[in-house]
């Protein structure tokens, strides 16, 4: 049973705070009834969820350990991740973008990351893409969900060659993509990235990559080699390891998929009814 509950009217909806019963100040935050975050502000590198901490790896191994990044977050949730990259490479610049006002007042106020250098910022993610300096950004992380689903508008070619154009050469672009069953949705977000990027990779549940359950595939890119090796090593000696897609598997995983457009972009799929905690409707 969870310590406790916060309860707010978001811009967006409507959010909760539950309290960890297993970890003092834990805190996982629901929108919609759909669980986005997981937050320890006693230790803000542990990362709860599976995907998470998938994208956990990637900022360990993306450069020598603590030297820091400049980051953007698109989409901002509890700020987990940018936490993550504060308290393992402290002097990181990193921007979060959050569509909602009412919500970055929520987790300031009850989840303050006072001190750690992150600078949150009220806007459209891809509105506020357009805005970044070509070429300024180290780890450019995409995690927005609208509800339980990616918004079209983040989801098509011309998103990722304003992602592109955000990165450092050597820049790395990761996404959390949603999708279950045929993971139709999950081809043609990579479809895109392999037509964007020299070296791309996946890491998911291999009952995801086999369709037999919903949830979450990490998808990285990049114009540089990525550390495959030790995104192998790494997710498989997770709690809940994972596959790492790379090379001739991520050609075949993309191989029929068309990479989408503005014109023809969708929404992530909805989960299922209990999925991230989303109720039956």
């Amino acid at each position: 049973m969870a310590r406790a509950v916060v309860d707010a009217e978001v811009d967006h909806g409507y959010a909760q705070l539950l309290g960890d019963p297993d970890r003092p100040q834990g805190w996982t935050l629901l929108l919609d009834g759909t669980a986005q975050s997981h937050v320890d502000l006693d230790d803000p590198t542990h990362l709860e969820f599976e995907y998470v901490r998938r994208l956990g790896h990637v900022v360990d191994l993306m450069a020598p350990q603590a030297m820091p990044q400049r980051v953007l977050h698109l989409g901002g949730g509890a700020w987990t991740l940018a936490r993550y990259v504060a308290t393992t490479r402290p002097r990181s610049t990193q921007q979060v973008i959050e569509v909602d006002a009412a919500l970055v007042d929520l987790v300031s106020s009850r989840l303050p990351a006072d001190g750690l250098g992150i600078d949150v910022v009220v806007g459209d993610a891809r509105a506020m893409l357009t805005r970044a300096v070509p070429g300024s950004v180290d780890l450019l992380v995409l995690d927005v969900f609208a509800g339980a689903r990616t918004p079209a508008h983040l989801t098509s070619t011309q998103f990722l060659e304003s992602a592109a154009a955000a990165l450092a050469p050597d820049g790395v672009y990761a996404a959390n993509v949603a999708d279950g069953g045929d993971l139709r949705f999950a081809r043609s977000q990579v479809a895109a990235a392999v037509a964007r990027f020299a070296d791309v990779a996946v890491l998911a549940s291999p009952d995801v990559l086999h369709g037999r359950r919903f949830g979450n595939l990490v998808l990285i890119g990049s114009a540089a080699e990525l550390p495959v090796d030790g995104l192998v090593r790494r997710a498989a000696g997770d709690p809940f390891p994972a596959t790492v897609l790379a090379g001739d598997d991520i050609r075949r995983f993309a191989a029929d998929a068309c990479p989408p457009s503005d014109r023809a972009a969708t929404p992530s799929p909805l989960p299922p009814p209990g999925f991230f905690g989303r109720p039956p409707a």
